[in-house]
């Protein structure tokens, strides 16, 4: 049985993926027992001596200025959470609520949350048997902590709300039952302890993250097949250009298209039918270069945020302090996520514009829309069209939503990161990049065939030509499009193609 140990400390992205995608089991790590058990002594004692501390014996947020009497700490606790979940909108996939779970699970076995062994244990226990509590997606202002969909998590470790179990759909504590798990009866600090932290926009962003430094490399590989369909000029990929303007993901681009291209008799030299090509050929060094180093800042903002303490307050076990900080804010992850955004956005935008070379006649050798019988048939005309209205969509969702606060809790809360919403939305461009690059891949593979350059293919690009030719057929009269469209999709996502050429081909 494969599995991950948890410890606060060393989760890494792919551990992350592991869990949420393929089935990774969950353990907690023997020293972290130990911490969570000394620090949870220690919130015992502040209860027991009526400390006056924030969340363990005080309300909440405007409230924190109401003292709560010992006695009523478990139905604070309770009634924080139930309070809490006013999540709206469509539900998290399964993979993302998995990765919440275990983000959540992460942080709170440092040993500074308070939070009670057997608490952390039936979330991970939770974790191992596939429940999947219902949490809405939108709510969170990335502040406080994803306050409201965290309590969406809880719901269903307390026996409340509703989950996603083998399948279905159900009332969480009928999902615990099945799976043979005990509701939680949440004491001092739990509630908290759970639902203030950046776990839910953590993990949307963890996973958008990785799936787009897989997509970057997929980008090169679109951008080869291009390529190889114009007769595109290699010069511009040589590797002195680059070492003059040493960025890394420019030298990296670089070095992966000769790679992907390497053996091509389809590409050209400058001079032998042109002098230079359009920038969106050209350039492609400095601009799937510039998003890669986007992608490799981001990842280590990611890095350090999967293992980072976020709650408030915050417990010093060692030195007996509770301490009220402001860990849970957003910030730091809700502008990476926003370059995440823009990042992504960019490679759509070039994919694009090679989309639109590779169909307008005008701008290559080949037939309009690259159909034999144009006027009857369409062709590629409309492929275009969708690829256009998607990286305009990217536009508008590339727009920072960590430029904008409203205050909240009767002004307490009076900056919020919006750093949820930041990663949701580089998540929905995620999703739209990869279907822009899907139809390049369609459209260039068509080219290729036009043009009779299938046999002539370099290394990496006919490793990915024939993947898509194995799915979809070369296009002769019209035919309903968006099924081909939906199948070079499905093997983008699955990252297929990419890894494919991996194999036989060194790219970054």
């Amino acid at each position: 049985m494969k599995k991950i140990i948890i410890n606060g400390s060393s989760l890494t992205i792919e551990d992350v993926v592991n869990v949420s995608r393929h089935g990774f089991k969950v353990e907690i790590d023997e020293e972290a027992k130990k911490k969570i058990n000394y620090c949870r002594k220690v919130v015992d004692k502040f209860v027991d001596e009526d400390r006056n501390v924030y969340g363990i014996t005080t309300g909440f947020g405007k409230f924190s200025d109401v003292n709560i009497d010992h006695v009523e700490t478990k139905q604070l606790q309770k009634n924080l959470i139930m309070s809490h979940a006013c999540g709206v909108g469509n539900y998290f996939e399964d993979d993302i609520v998995k990765a919440i779970m275990l983000l959540r699970a992460n942080a709170v076995s440092k040993g500074n949350s308070g939070i009670r062994l057997e608490t952390l244990q039936t979330l991970v226990d939770m974790i191992n048997a596939d429940i999947y509590p219902r949490i809405p997606e939108k709510g969170s202002l990335g502040a406080s902590g994803d306050l409201a969909p965290l309590a969406h998590m809880v719901l269903t470790l307390i026996g409340l709300g509703e989950a996603k179990y083998q399948g279905e759909i159900i009332d969480s504590k009928e999902a615990m039952k099945r799976a043979g798990l005990t509701p939680v009866e949440l004491t001092s600090k739990e509630g908290l302890a759970l639902i203030n932290g950046t776990q839910v926009l953590t993990a949307v962003g963890t996973l958008t993250v990785y799936d787009a430094m897989m997509l970057s490399e997929m980008a090169d590989v679109s951008a080869s097949l291009t390529i190889e369909a114009l007769n595109g000029i290699t010069d511009a990929f040589d590797e002195r250009i680059h070492l003059l303007r040493p960025h890394q993901g420019q030298m990296d681009a670089a070095k992966n298209l000769l790679s992907i291209l390497e053996g091509s008799e389809n590409t050209t030299r400058q001079g032998e039918i042109r002098v230079q090509d359009a920038y969106s050929l050209r350039c492609i060094p400095q601009i799937h270069g510039a998003s890669k180093d986007a992608l490799e800042f981001i990842k280590t903002k990611v890095e350090i945020e999967i293992n980072a303490v976020t709650d408030n307050p915050i417990i010093f076990p060692e030195d007996e302090e509770a301490i009220s900080g402001g860990n849970f804010h957003g910030q730091p992850m809700a502008l990476p996520f926003d370059f995440l955004a823009i990042a992504l956005a960019e490679l759509a935008n070039s994919s694009e514009r090679r989309i639109e070379r590779l169909v307008n006649p005008a701008l290559s050798e080949l037939p309009a829309f690259l159909t034999k019988h144009g006027g009857l048939n369409s062709g590629f005309m409309i492929a275009q069209y969708s690829a256009a209205s998607l990286v305009s969509e990217n536009k508008v969702l590339a727009h920072p939503a960590s430029v904008d606060s409203i205050p909240s809790s009767a002004n307490q809360e009076d900056h919020v990161s919006m750093g949820t919403i930041a990663a949701r939305k580089a998540k929905d461009i995620l999703f739209n990049t990869m279907n822009v690059i899907s139809i390049e891949i369609l459209t260039a593979c068509q080219a290729i065939d036009i043009a009779k350059h299938e046999s002539k293919l370099g290394k990496g690009t006919k490793i990915a030509y024939n993947l898509v030719r194995e799915s979809v057929d070369v296009l002769g009269e019209d035919r309903v499009m968006y099924y081909d469209i939906n199948k070079v999709y499905d093997l983008v996502k699955s990252h297929e193609i990419h890894q494919a050429v991996k194999k036989e081909v060194i790219i970054k």
